[in-house]
Formats: C-alpha cells, sequence, structure tokens
C-alpha cells in the first residue's frame, strides 16, 4: 500500500516519508495530537508509527507529554497491551514505532456490527480485567480508557494510547489545567479531584467501556460534555440491556467513591470461570481478522492519559544530548530504568501545615486501643536491619508519617500510632473513625491531630498517646503550626499565635494588609510566610512572620504568580506558576537582606510540580514523572530525569540522594549529584494510595508508608540494597 498523502494546506500537508528507518506506507488514522502509520522494518515487520503533528512538535510541553507517553508504553507491557520497536522523542517530528496489531477498535467493532453478545462482554471483562491488573501493576494509571483505545485483536484485547494530551478534543478545563481524559469515560474524581486520580479511575471506565460494548452507548449519555460530566458525578448509570448477570458487577465498578469499586483482581476472581474459557476469537469476525488495516494498529492517536513506570530492570538510559539551561549551561537528563511512578496534591517541604479541611474528621474513641503487632525484620546493608511491619491489620491504606521525639508517628485508616524507628515496634495505638489527609504534627513536644468537627485539635503525649488537651480552633478560617506556635486564623482575618506546649495564647491580631492569610513554615526556618497573589497573577504579596510574636519581620511584593516551597540561608524560595493553568514555569530565590531576586526558567512548564530546597538546590518532580534538579546559585537546571512516576510524594533530599514514594508502594532513590536511579523498593500494592506523604529521613535512615498498609524503614546510605 503506497503512502497517503495530504496536498492541503494542514499541517500534515507535507507528511515524513521516513520515521527514522521505518518507511511509512499509509494512514491509519489522525487525531488531535498525531497521525498513526503503518510502516515496516527493515525485516519486513509490520509496525504501527505515531507521528506527533508538525505544530505541536515546536512546543516543548507537548514534546515533554509525549516523551512520558513513550516512557509509559515502553514500561507497560504483557498480553494485553502492545511493545514498543523504537522511538525518538527528540526526533524533528517526534515518533513511536509499536508492533502493528491487525483488528478493529471496539468503537470501530460497535458502530460496524453493533453491541457484543452478552458472551463476548463476559469476555471482554476479563480480558480488560486482566489488562488493568498488568498495568496497574507496575504503577501505570491509564486514564483514557474507551472503546477507541481498545484493540480487539485475534488472541484478546488490547489496551493501547498511553500517552499525549489532545487539548482539542476537550472543552472542559480544571481550575489548574487541561482536562484529562474523555468525559463519557471518566471518573467522577477526575472532574471533582483531578490531583488525585488512581487506579480506580481506570475500573470506573472499564464499567463505562462495557456498557458501550453491550448496549453501544455509554451510561451517560449526552450530546453536551458538560451534563456528561455532572451526570458522572451525580447520576445513576443507565444499565438497560446489559446482561443482568454482569450488571451488579459493572455497578460496582460504577461507584462514585472509588474506594467502593472493585479491584482488576477482584474483578478476575468474580469473573474466573469466563477467564478460564477465554475464546478470543469470539470477539473478532473473520473479515476483521484477516483485516490488516486495523486504524490505530496499537499506537493509538493520542488522548490525555497520564502514566508511569517499568518492568524493566535493565541500566538507566543517558541521553547524550541533554539540551542546555535556561543560561545557557549544559545539563544532564536521563530516562530511569525499573518501574516509576507516583503524583500527589500536598505542598512540597511544608512543615506542620493544617488549612482547613486538610485532615478528614475524626472520631476519638478510649482511650486505650493499643494492641501488640510484631515487626517483620527485613534484610538490608549491615549497617541497618530493614523493617516493614503493617500496624492496622485489614485496612489498605497508605500511612502518613512523620518523625520526633525518637519515635514515628503514622496516622491510617481510623488509627494514630506510634513505632519505634528501630524496628518498627509499635509503642501505642488510638482508634479514630476516619483517617487523615496528613501526617500527625509534632509541636511544643505534643502530637497534633484534628477532632471530628474540626473545632478543636487534639494534643497526645508522644510517649503514651493519650490526650493531654484541646486547643479550640476557630469555627472559619485555619490553622498552621510553625515551631512551637499554632497559628489559628479566624474567619475575619484574626491570626491568634497560640502556645503548642501549654495552649496559653502569645499574641492576637490581623496580619496588615491580609484578610484571610494562610501560613506555611519550612524546617529549619524560625519564621512562617503567607502570600497572596493579584489576580491577573502579575505579582505575589509575600509577608514573613515571627510566630511567636507576630511582628512581621520583612514584607515584599515580587513579579509573577508565586507559592513559597522551602526556605534556607536567609532566603525563600518560590515556584513561580502559570496564572491561568498553575503549571510551574521558573525558580525563583528572593533574599529579603539585599532585596535580591533570582529567576532560573525552567525547561518546560510542570503540571503540579513539588519542590524541596536544599543546600540552594531545588528538586522538583511533576505530574507525568519529569523529576530535575535546579542550582540556584549558578543559575541553571544541574540535570533532569523522565520517570514516568504520574503520581508521587513530594521529593526529599539528604546530601547524597533524593527520595520519592510512588503510588504502588515504591520508595525510589536517586543521585542527588547526576540524577542517576539508585534504588528502589518492591511495590507494596493495595487499596487508594490517597495523597501520598513525603518520605521521611532521620539518623540516615528511610521510612515510608505504602498503600498496603505497610510502613517500612530502610538504610538511606545504601539504597543498592533495597
Amino acid at each position: 500500500m503506497t503512502p497517503q498523502r495530504s496536498t492541503g494546506a494542514g499541517t500534515e500537508a507535507d507528511v515524513p516519508e521516513y520515521a527514522g528507518h521505518y518507511r511509512l506506507e499509509s494512514c491509519l488514522g489522525s487525531g488531535g495530537m498525531g497521525v498513526v502509520h503503518l510502516a515496516r522494518s527493515t525485516s519486513g515487520l509490520k509496525l504501527a508509527v505515531k507521528v506527533v503533528h508538525a505544530e505541536f512538535a515546536k512546543d516543548p510541553e507537548f514534546r515533554g507529554r509525549f516523551r512520558q507517553e513513550v516512557a509509559a508504553a515502553r514500561r507497560v507491557s504483557g498480553a494485553f497491551t502492545a511493545s514498543v520497536v523504537d522511538a525518538d522523542p527528540e526526533a524533528a517530528r517526534p515518533w513511536m514505532a509499536t508492533l502493528f496489531i491487525p483488528g478493529p477498535t471496539l468503537a470501530e467493532q460497535v458502530k460496524l456490527h453493533g453491541p457484543l453478545s452478552p458472551a463476548q462482554v463476559r469476555r471482554l471483562m476479563a480480558g480488560l480485567a486482566e489488562a488493568l491488573r498488568d498495568i496497574h501493576r507496575v504503577g501505570v494509571v491509564h486514564r483514557d480508557l474507551k472503546p477507541s483505545n481498545v484493540l480487539l485483536a485475534e488472541d484478546g484485547p488490547k489496551v493501547i494510547d498511553f500517552g499525549i494530551s489532545r487539548p482539542k478534543d476537550s472543552e472542559l478545563r480544571t481550575e489548574t489545567g487541561k482536562l484529562i481524559g474523555t468525559p463519557p469515560f471518566m471518573a467522577p474524581e477526575q472532574f471533582r479531584r483531578p490531583r488525585e486520580v488512581g487506579p480506580a479511575a481506570d475500573v470506573f471506565a472499564l464499567g463505562s467501556v462495557l456498557v458501550h460494548a453491550a448496549t453501544g452507548r455509554g451510561p451517560f449519555d449526552s450530546d453536551s460534555p458538560y451534563i456528561v460530566a455532572y451526570q458522572v458525578v451525580h447520576d445513576e448509570p443507565d444499565l438497560t440491556g446489559v446482561p443482568e448477570d454482569l450488571a451488579p458487577l459493572v455497578l460496582r465498578c460504577l461507584a462514585k467513591e472509588p474506594e467502593d469499586r472493585p479491584t482488576p483482581d477482584e474483578l478476575m476472581r468474580e469473573l474466573r470461570s469466563t477467564a478460564a474459557s477465554y475464546d478470543t476469537q469470539a470477539f473478532v469476525p473473520d473479515r476483521w481478522a484477516d483485516d490488516a488495516g486495523g486504524r490505530d494498529g496499537a499506537a493509538g492517536s493520542g488522548s490525555d492519559a497520564e502514566s508511569g513506570p517499568s518492568s524493566e530492570s535493565g541500566p538507566d538510559a543517558e541521553r547524550p544530548d541533554a539540551g542546555t539551561g535556561a543560561d545557557g549551561g549544559r545539563r544532564r537528563r536521563r530516562v530511569l530504568g525499573g518501574r516509576t511512578r507516583g503524583r500527589t496534591a500536598a505542598a512540597a517541604g511544608a512543615l506542620g501545615l493544617i488549612a482547613a479541611g486538610t485532615f478528614a474528621s475524626l472520631q476519638w474513641f478510649a482511650d486505650d486501643g493499643t494492641a501488640p503487632v510484631s515487626a517483620s525484620a527485613g534484610t538490608s546493608s549491615a549497617a541497618f536491619d530493614a523493617w516493614a511491619v503493617r500496624p492496622v491489620a485489614g485496612k489498605q491504606a497508605a500511612p502518613q508519617c512523620s518523625y520526633g521525639a525518637g519515635a514515628l508517628f503514622c496516622a491510617q485508616s481510623g488509627e494514630v500510632y506510634a513505632l519505634s524507628p528501630a524496628d518498627g515496634a509499635v509503642r501505642w495505638r488510638r482508634s479514630v473513625a476516619q483517617t487523615s489527609a496528613g501526617a500527625p504534627v509534632l509541636s511544643g513536644g505534643l502530637v497534633y491531630v484534628p477532632t471530628a468537627d474540626g473545632r478543636q485539635l487534639a494534643a497526645l503525649d508522644p510517649a503514651t498517646g493519650r490526650t493531654r488537651a484541646l486547643r479550640q480552633a476557630p469555627a472559619q478560617g485555619g490553622w498552621a503550626f510553625a515551631g512551637d506556635t499554632l497559628l489559628l486564623v479566624g474567619a475575619d482575618g484574626t491570626v491568634t499565635g497560640v502556645d503548642s506546649a501549654s495552649g496559653r495564647t502569645r499574641w492576637s491580631g490581623p496580619v496588615p494588609g491580609y484578610t484571610a492569610p494562610s501560613f506555611v513554615s519550612f524546617p529549619g526556618d524560625p519564621l512562617a510566610y503567607a502570600t497572596s497573589t493579584s489576580a491577573d497573577g502579575a505579582w505575589t504579596r509575600v509577608v514573613a512572620v515571627v510566630p511567636g510574636t507576630g511582628a512581621v519581620r520583612w514584607e515584599a511584593r515580587l513579579k509573577g504568580s508565586l507559592r513559597p516551597v522551602g526556605a534556607e540561608g536567609g532566603s525563600v524560595y518560590f515556584l513561580g506558576l502559570d496564572p491561568v493553568y498553575g503549571d510551574a514555569r521558573a525558580v525563583v530565590r528572593y533574599t529579603p537582606g539585599g532585596k535580591a531576586v533570582r529567576r532560573v526558567t525552567l525547561p518546560v512548564p510542570r503540571p503540579d510540580a513539588q519542590a524541596q530546597v536544599r543546600d540552594g538546590v531545588v528538586r522538583l518532580l511533576a505530574a507525568g514523572g519529569t523529576l530535575e534538579a535546579v542550582d540556584m546559585a549558578a543559575g541553571r537546571q544541574l540535570w533532569e530525569v523522565e520517570t514516568a512516576v504520574s503520581r508521587g510524594s513530594a521529593p526529599v533530599s539528604d546530601a547524597r540522594h533524593v527520595y520519592v514514594s510512588a503510588a504502588d508502594g515504591r520508595l525510589l532513590a536517586v543521585d542527588a549529584r547526576t540524577g542517576r536511579l539508585v534504588g528502589q523498593t518492591p511495590p507494596r500494592l493495595g487499596g487508594l494510595a490517597g495523597t501520598l506523604a513525603a518520605p521521611v529521613l532521620a539518623g540516615g535512615r528511610v521510612y515510608a508508608g505504602a498503600p498496603d498498609g505497610t510502613v517500612f524503614a530502610v538504610d538511606g546510605e545504601q539504597p543498592a540494597g533495597w
């Protein structure tokens, strides 16, 4: 088949004849971000090659998204996905080649031949459940599972398209950026809490895909994406026409709350009898099975999917041409081997910040509640015996932990407990009604957590867990901890500084120019900071307050929309944000002593970026997995790592390593100087990861929580032995 070329004036008027060594023979399909071509390798192997549209090839942001797609597709491999053969995201027209898979998409099959039979729907459900199990097992969340991203191949369904944004297909936007996904197949949390989307969103999409396969329509149907979005969040699904024996399971997949949906493993257990008699030919009519002209051929045509890691264990690949930093200096870019993934909505580096609503409601029961839990010994270097414990049996949720007073304090699934840092032994445990969305805070020698109604903060004895005091919190407003001071912000903007140890009021009054200040503080820094950004994002007002007295130490008006991420050595560090989408575009350092501002522009905008500062170097992790280090003294990027982590914690670092927790329970360690991956723990898959707490560093050890309910500790000096 000869290549099909456009002669119009559009973006594809000059279609390339080759992508790398592969001759493009014909067009299989086109999407908002790229064109998929049928191609052949030198040996004659049929390939599907996705080539990015010329207009987007010039956009650094879209190039970054395409790199993420390539990394994800390479790492997700299995019986129900397509293998990547080759790719060049740095080409003039970036491209990716996968094995060509003949066969229609589910969307095409239903459109041409009508809904599938009940037996076919059951087999499709079993196949897609296995596919999601394989995808989630390596930490990837597809986020755009839909009929056009499911190929009906001879040997069963294949899930395709792990990648690039397609803004032309999406009229809806979130407050901080582009909507990710396709509304009829998106989960409620993708509209309500887009920063907290996890594997359960793919299970919701699976339910919608199955309704489409069984009926030819979705469970939520409207011509308007806005109405569909409302229906997804508020209305019950229409399962008319879904096979009666499958309808209850499909309904569970379409539960409004992520925790109420089954996991792929649970689906497979329910469908075990169907999976055991898997007949792939039942999907595909003979005329489709013999047709080599399947539209997507495994590469897809681009969609807003966010994705992550890999099952590869090979060495890291360093790109020889890493580009230049904002000031023209050289920087290193690496692509990490091994599985990687993660994302979080927590503000990076902030110590003890508890804004109103940060914690879910907690209901306290009796003072006792301690239950003996034995620590399990692990293996690690000779310097430290690693350990892993599961203090709350039968509950799968990632613990949120903090360190202080010689103990590790964690909140998880209705419990708050203290662990021995040496071996993980439980020192005390207190029952609560629900988990909190943050770690307990140690301030003034007491451990603080909020009460059920949010009107009080319970102060616990760190040695016994017993309640020592209840601090009153404002009915409206918020609170934050800064050192040994609790800052309470009233509805009228009045700030009250309370001694965390005694409960004595130290000062009370307004912060000039702020109607409702929200404070943040950082480890090792004596001040608390409040910011206020102008409506157009043109400038940000920053005030530094002495927490113990309320005195304003300094105030500044800085250019741009800024979010503080760290403070050290008399300087405060910020991320410079896009005023519309909230993506990080620069790192900014302000030194009030000389009123000096230094700004380093990032290579591309970083969505949902989190950052941590150490020794003048800012480490950032963005949604989609870019981890980078920016040296503010040198004014340039030191290195950049494409980890494909789509949901992870804020980075933390010591003198040698940068650590990140991933949503699949892994802990990753990267060389702080070069960006090379030097170690990672095994996955600990479980329930929803929720907000991912950053790893805790203490005494050369690294402590972290995992979605299966485990708290574990490893030797920070020997990550290669993890």
